[in-house]
This record gives C-alpha cells, structure tokens and sequence, in this order.
C-alpha cells in the first residue's frame, strides 16, 4: 500500500485513476491491480501481471496534478512520463520479508500524477494483486 499525506484529508485515489504497464500475461489486466478486491491469488483475476519482461513495470495514472522477486521493487510518483515515468522521483523500495504480503510506504508528502512500481534492471514477472493509494487531489 502507498501512503502519501498531500494534503489534510485523505481517500483512495487508485480507485479513480487509469492503470497501464509493459506488457500483457494472459487475462492479467493492469486494472486488476486497483479494481477494490484485496485477494492475492493471480488465479482468481484480482491481479494484474506483466510478461516476463526485462524491466517491467506497472503505472497508475491519478488523472490528477509479495514474492521474492518484488524484492527491489521501486516506487516512483511524479509528473513526467520521461521513460514511462520510471524517472521519476522514487518514493520507496521493497524489501521483501518472509511471510510478508502487505507492503505500505509512507511518500512523505510528494506530489504528482503518475505512480510507477518498476523492477529495475533484470528480467522478471511483475505481479500485483492490489494497489492503493491513500492522499488528496490537488485542485
């Protein structure tokens, strides 16, 4: 789970936003990832997954201004889509623990529209079951 308190309130803005990423592995659609359901069994279609890319990511556009191979997983949040948005300012990195499902980081207040979850550098499938997002919309 990504937290970052923008502003005085908060709700989840996932649910609202548009969600893209490198490629396609089967029915694993890049929305599953952010659909409301917080079951993590890929073959119950609440996940999104990608092939098995070298550097595949997942982004999720906010429309406004748990196996080991998340392990390095990064988080970026920002405005640009300079390479897919994976240039953008990083907010976190998993580090994988045993029996560990839920992952939550704190963005300590950054800004942007995009939010990109990356494996960087090495070729893998990037699996996400649920993805929310916690802030407040800039207007």
């Amino acid at each position: 789970v990504l937290r970052s308190e923008m502003k005085l309130f908060s709700e989840n803005l996932s649910l609202q936003g548009r969600a893209s990423q490198s490629s396609l592995h089967s029915v694993y659609l890049p929305y599953n990832a952010i659909d409301g359901n917080r079951g993590n069994q890929l073959i119950k279609g609440s996940c999104s997954q990608t092939s098995n890319d070298f550097n595949p990511w997942w982004r999720l556009d906010l429309r406004k201004t748990p196996e080991e191979r998340l392990n390095g997983t990064e988080i970026r949040i920002g405005d640009s889509l300079d390479n897919n948005g994976n240039d953008n300012p990083r907010c976190g990195v998993i580090t994988v623990s045993p029996g560990k499902s839920l992952y939550e980081f704190d963005c300590n207040g950054m800004e942007g529209r995009y939010v990109n979850i990356i494996i960087p550098g090495r070729t893998e499938y990037l699996t996400l079951c649920e993805v929310e997002v916690y802030g407040s919309t800039l207007e």
